[in-house]
């Protein structure tokens, strides 16, 4: 018997908050509006909802099943299902790519960290009053000489390293399950003052206008494309979600828990568009579509130009942001150190704490090179990119994808339409009239989606 400590989430609200923030990331806050932007706006939420219910709850469900019906790690979970088969490098892979991932991801969680203390210190409204002497941007300057430190950022992913190991090591439900209940809801209150300010800005009805009311000559098959990675990358599919749902309890209902992720997923990320969008418009020659900059680059010139005459909202409106961003980064990072954690320690047979050094720690060294490769080691060093950008292609463009494909596949063509029915009532507890045409998604519709995202990711 596996030293690991296998115990659920000790209640419903519990398992859904901790999901919810495994969803929630800078995929909603940062990639979302830059998605947003520059396809359309409205036209791409348009189409980024309807492809939410064909494409990422089905897939959700999925895993959802794949995990409780296994009651084992991602890594693991195949090959209780399908024992010596060929299936179980689908669970490997999930775990390579969400501890792949974990390691860069939480050098990203860095870099808002020590935002928000730029936030805190008053450091944003000391730039916004910098001139440059040969005109450049100050903001840019700023985030491109933090960056670019040798020392700075590691130090801010050591304390996120910390932060990250202590959790794990509280366990399942005195540390993932207690922190996901007090950090998640605190995003939303958050988000909704931040909200509501953003309604107050000058640009709020054209930044609304932009978001809601479609041009539907704009829906193009790039946007549609666009939309369908969105959906695939914000809702953590393919990374390892099979780990967290092998914690649910008998009486969770999958099919509820899974839309519930989806849409509290999708309202995050149509806040943060209630947030910025008012704000880019608010101050001239600022595009909504200003791309992987705005939120370390624009954002701050944005708030400092429309704020500069209220010095105390030129201070506490960056910090609300900031923290808003690192609640969502580090709750969805906790739950990649939980993936590969889970992995090690059952199967290595190995107690939940020393997993989750080996994971931390491996992380810290693999995360320092990611981060020095904007610094001292910022050179070509695989096929034109450096070791930060190509861990992020490697994950994003390749393994992921595959890692995705490979559970509506399962789910689809090996697990028996009784075993569905099995998760999907809760036993008997629940209705769910849908499964030949859930049965039809994950066997063919979805997987057709996925392999049109792998190919646009090479020719786009």
């Amino acid at each position: 018997m596996s030293n690991y400590d296998r115990l659920g989430f000790a209640s419903k609200l519990g398992g859904l908050l901790a999901a919810a923030g495994s969803a929630v990331g800078l995929g909603n806050i940062w990639r979302f509006p830059t998605q947003a932007g520059q396809n359309g706006g409205a036209a791409f939420l348009l189409v980024y909802i309807a492809i939410i219910f064909v494409f990422g709850i089905p897939l959700l469900i999925s895993e959802f099943a794949i995990g409780r019906h296994a009651r084992a790690n991602v890594g693991n979970a195949y090959s209780v299902l399908a024992p010596k088969s060929h299936w179980k490098f689908v669970g490997t892979a999930s775990v390579l790519v969400a501890f792949t991932i974990f390691c860069y991801y939480a050098v990203v969680v860095g870099w808002v960290a020590y935002y928000i203390w730029d936030a805190v210190s008053g450091h944003f409204v000391t730039l916004g009053h910098e001139v440059t002497t040969d005109g450049s941007n100050a903001f840019a300057n700023h985030f491109g000489s933090f960056i670019s430190n040798p020392w700075k950022p590691i130090v801010c992913l050591a304390i996120i390293m910390g932060m990250m190991h202590y959790v794990i090591v509280s366990g399942v439900q005195k540390g993932i399950e207690r922190v996901s209940k007090l950090l998640v809801p605190a995003l939303f209150i958050i988000m909704l003052l931040l909200v509501a300010f953003a309604a107050t800005m000058p640009g709020a009805a054209e930044g609304y206008k932009f978001l809601f009311s479609p041009n539907f000559e704009d829906i193009t098959p790039t946007v549609c494309l666009s939309a369908l990675g969105q959906c695939f990358y914000s809702f953590s599919l393919g990374m390892g979600l099979v780990t967290y749902a092998s914690y649910f309890r008998r009486d969770v209902n999958l099919n509820r828990t899974a839309l519930s992720v989806g849409m509290l997923d999708t309202l995050v990320a149509v806040l943060a568009g209630l947030i910025i969008f008012p704000a880019v418009f608010s101050v001239s020659g600022m595009e909504p579509s200003s791309g992987a900059g705005l939120v370390f680059i624009s954002l701050p010139n944005v708030f400092n130009s429309a704020l500069e005459e209220i010095p105390f909202l030129a201070w506490l409106i960056p910090l609300a942001f900031y923290l808003i961003l690192f609640v969502a980064a580090i709750t969805s990072c906790i739950f990649l150190h939980e993936v590969s954690t889970a992995f090690l320690a059952e199967k290595a047979n190995i107690s939940r704490h020393k997993a989750a050094a080996y994971v931390t720690g491996v992380g810290f060294v693999i995360g320092c090179c990611a981060s020095l490769s904007y610094g001292p080691w910022d050179s070509p060093i695989f096929f034109g990119m450096n070791f930060f950008d190509f861990l992020d292609y490697f994950t994003a463009k390749i393994i992921l994808p595959l890692t995705g494909l490979g559970a509506a596949l399962f789910v689809g063509w090996k697990m028996t339409t009784r075993q569905l029915w099995t998760e999907l009532t809760s036993d008997g507890r629940f209705k769910f009239t849908w499964i030949i045409p859930f049965k039809i998604l994950t066997r063919f519709v979805i997987p057709v989606l996925i392999i049109v995202i792998m190919i646009s990711n090479f020719i786009i």
